[in-house]
């Protein structure tokens, strides 16, 4: 064949994906993940799958208990911000919140990580949010996705979602079944949106207020992008200290939907949940977003958690007791309102 007419042979890395890079990649944040690890991780990263040993002897009748979520579109502030240490801990606090409200303790954790081209750099910060908050919840960051996917995001872009299995004796699970007409309902304060509403929240700061994501704003007393990346909370060690003590009879992460979709997904039939409007400080940065779009308050219940992350049903004859845990444990805490006769809804006062 003519010099000339000889075509050019097209590799994968043409086509966006660096083969080389992603193995370098995942060779730096290997570590990571490793120093999470506990006895009963098998093997290491890097095989087709994660292996776990179950100690049944923990357990009479073990239940294993699962979730998977993504950070949403708060990663849009990250980008902005250039602050992708904190969405890791974003995704492992709010998986183990969905799963410690059923009583389960968080065994490990798997992360998938998707960019248009990988940045290790950005991998790596994203990565050891990811391990940092595994660690911090005991639980062990045994695998994962690091997928290349050029055309699909956008340059500077990734998503982040994960799955975590925890478990939990069957006679100790938490189903909310147990709630009954009388019980407390008390609320435990979040760090700001934790992971849920941002698509209102940045419509209504950066196109409606048009702030600069480094803008100082005087009404909530700090930067718009800062307060829109305070991390989610776990409150794995709260729920652990109300399961132990056995003076909970339900629990409700406020998480999408707030509290007026998340609380009734505990409640059983012939209950509702009264709850009093006033009876917890609503962070300024709910205030700000209410009267940047004049929303309405049933709009606001169903979309933020308003100050709120953690609802739990205490029985009205364990109430002192609870109090008098919380109080020694000087974990701070709001009687927020009651469970009454009805039909599964949230009704506010």
């Amino acid at each position: 064949m003519p010099e000339e007419t000889k075509k050019k042979s097209v590799t994968y890395a043409d086509a966006g994906v660096d083969i080389s890079e992603g193995d370098r990649t995942k060779g730096r944040i290997k570590f990571l993940a490793q120093k999470t690890f506990t006895r009963n991780v098998l093997g290491g990263i890097g095989g087709f799958g994660a292996l776990y040993k179950l100690e049944t002897g923990k357990w009479k009748n073990p239940v294993l208990v699962s979730s998977a979520d993504g950070v949403g579109t708060k990663l849009k502030v990250a980008f902005e911000m250039g602050l992708h240490h904190t969405v890791g801990a974003d995704l492992v606090n709010h998986c183990v919140n969905d799963i410690a409200v059923q009583g389960a303790k968080p065994l490990f954790f798997l992360d998938y990580f998707a960019s248009g081209k990988l940045d290790p750099e950005v991998t790596e910060s994203v990565v050891s949010g990811l391990a940092e908050a595994c660690h911090a919840n005991g639980c062990a960051l045994i695998g994962g996705e690091t997928a290349q996917m050029p055309g699909f995001y956008s340059d500077g872009e990734y998503d982040l979602a994960g799955f975590i299995v925890g478990a939990v004796d069957r006679d100790n699970l938490i189903t909310g079944q147990a709630i009954k007409s009388g019980d407390v309902l008390i609320g435990f304060p979040s760090t700001g949106l934790h992971t849920n509403g941002y698509s209102l929240a940045r419509k209504l700061m950066f196109d409606v207020a048009k702030y600069k994501y480094t803008q100082y704003v005087s009404a909530i007393k700090e930067k718009a992008g800062i307060a829109l990346m305070k991390t989610h909370r776990s409150y794995l060690s709260v729920i652990q200290k109300l399961v132990t003590a056995g003076v909970t009879n339900g629990m409700a992460h406020i998480t999408g939907g707030g509290i007026t979709e998340n609380l009734p997904r505990i409640l059983p039939k012939g209950t509702a949940a009264q709850i009093e409007i006033g009876s917890w400080p609503v962070l300024p940065i709910f205030e700000h977003l209410r009267e940047l779009g004049q929303v309405s308050e049933d709009e606001m219940m169903r979309t933020f958690n308003m100050g709120i992350g953690l609802i739990a049903s205490i029985p009205a004859a364990k109430f002192t007791k609870a109090k008098a845990l919380l109080d020694r444990a000087e974990e701070k805490f709001y009687v927020i309102g009651r469970v009454v006769k009805g039909e599964r809804r949230v009704q506010y006062t």
